[in-house]
């Protein structure tokens, strides 16, 4: 008898079809969320969940007795309780180096877009106030031949940093755990303490993953120190930033701009003062959104499911959940 599955979100058919291939498989087919007594009716006599985000605790391992594996379509996991997890032996899986160079694509993204303001410009040309002549109040910041400081050097961190040494000339220093001697080799990096990456860097590249110790990382303190003509990215996680502290550094102006993939809540307050502001760049929490990325993703999260129901170690079990 093959293993019960439930897909907790909408995938793609060649991914639903390989889970049902070798699962007893079952999908919310929905782009709405699922609704908690749904999802709990249907983990009732599952082995396997795939999903992204839902929150992996005791509630939801209580109405699951049979659940072995939670695969994540996603590299974060933030969502699982990992005590509980690991108390009730549930294993969990996430989906990381597919997306790095995606991700990067974007940050970059983020940060050509708020040193050149091409969003605020596009607004401005289409509302119809553009007039001949130069005017300095237009005028942006440049990236080439500037300094990039990366909070946390981790794969995505090296994506980017190798984009800002080849692509744009950039100086590159970093802030890590551990230092990245492979990476000062290769790209030229240098490792600085954190005040010194805030007091140095043109641009601030946070990606870091969302831990006690990183809640609330940058700060009032953090941003006192940057230089006012800083631009500050986030695309790690929102509550990585004190984002009243944020939005009083840009009110300020202690920095230029802002470019943000990810907020304290999702989706971001309709009336928060971000929104307002022509020098914060925003967008939907789309690091790795594009269609051959999700894909991959999802294909690596359903092998991962699967692997662990045919008896087999998947490749990516999350490293807190390792024997």
């Amino acid at each position: 008898m093959n293993p019960k599955v439930f897909i907790a979100k909408p995938v793609p058919r060649e991914v639903f079809d390989y889970v049902s291939e070798n699962c007893d498989c079952k999908m919310w087919d929905s782009d709405d969320d699922i609704p908690k007594d749904v999802l709990f009716d249907e983990l009732r006599d599952a082995e396997g969940l795939l999903t992204s985000g839902t929150k992996i605790d005791s509630e939801l391992l209580s109405h699951a007795p049979n659940l072995k594996v939670v695969s994540n379509i996603s590299v974060g996991y933030n969502n699982f309780d990992l005590k509980e997890m690991k108390k009730r032996g549930v294993l969990g899986t996430n989906t990381p180096y597919v997306l790095d160079d995606t991700v990067a694509d974007l940050i970059f993204g983020l940060i050509l877009s708020s040193a050149r303001r091409i969003a605020e410009l596009d607004r401005y040309v289409k509302q119809g106030k553009w007039n001949k002549g130069d005017n300095e109040n237009l005028f942006g910041i440049d990236v080439h031949h500037s300094v990039i400081g990366i909070i946390g050097m981790g794969r995505i961190g090296e994506k980017v940093a190798k984009r800002a040494k080849f692509g744009f000339d950039m100086d590159i220093i970093y802030h890590n755990r551990h230092k990245k001697t492979k990476i000062e080799n290769k790209l030229g990096a240098k490792y600085v303490e954190l005040d010194e990456l805030l007091r140095k860097s043109d641009y601030i590249v946070l990606m870091t993953p969302l831990t006690k110790e990183t809640e609330h990382m940058i700060s009032y303190n953090e941003f006192n120190l940057m230089k006012k003509t800083s631009i500050f990215i986030n695309a790690s996680r929102g509550k990585t930033v004190d984002e009243a502290a944020l939005i009083d550094a840009l009110t300020c102006g202690k920095i230029f701009a802002a470019g943000l993939d990810v907020f304290t809540n999702e989706p971001i307050e309709k009336d928060s003062h971000l929104l307002k502001m022509d020098n914060v760049v925003t967008v939907p929490h789309i690091g790795s959104a594009t269609y051959r990325t999700r894909l991959d993703m999802a294909k690596v999260a359903s092998k991962n499911l699967v692997q662990v129901l045919l008896g087999k170690k998947p490749q990516n079990i999350v490293t807190e959940l390792k024997d």
